[in-house]
């Protein structure tokens, strides 16, 4: 079980530091001098929670296996998490003004 805690708690350094980038982003964005619009603040605050998500479901379906599937499990959902994350960056290079103002 320790094993499993540990290869948890190792993988979530990874996910936190998605959900802290997530969080750097959005307070950026919605301190700059336009601000966000509702669009924004719906793109962002998914951005933030996407990871915390997909972690609680990594971990809930891996848990109870072995550890070298466990962790299989968790660089999966870290993948996605990673996927989501530039989708989210593109996005906003791309259609950036409308994630602005009011």
């Amino acid at each position: 079980m320790w094993l499993i805690a540990t290869i948890a708690g190792f993988f979530g350094l990874f996910y936190a530091y998605a959900v802290w980038n997530a969080v750097a982003f959005l307070i950026s964005q919605a301190t700059g001098p336009l601000g966000l619009n509702g669009g924004g603040w719906a793109l962002l605050l998914t951005a933030i929670a996407f990871p915390i998500v997909v972690f609680a479901l990594a971990f809930a379906i891996g848990w109870k296996r072995r550890a070298g599937a466990f962790a299989l499990i968790m660089l999966a959902g870290l993948g996605i998490v990673a996927v989501f994350w530039m989708n989210v960056i593109a996005y906003a290079a791309v259609y950036g003004a409308s994630l602005l103002g009011s």
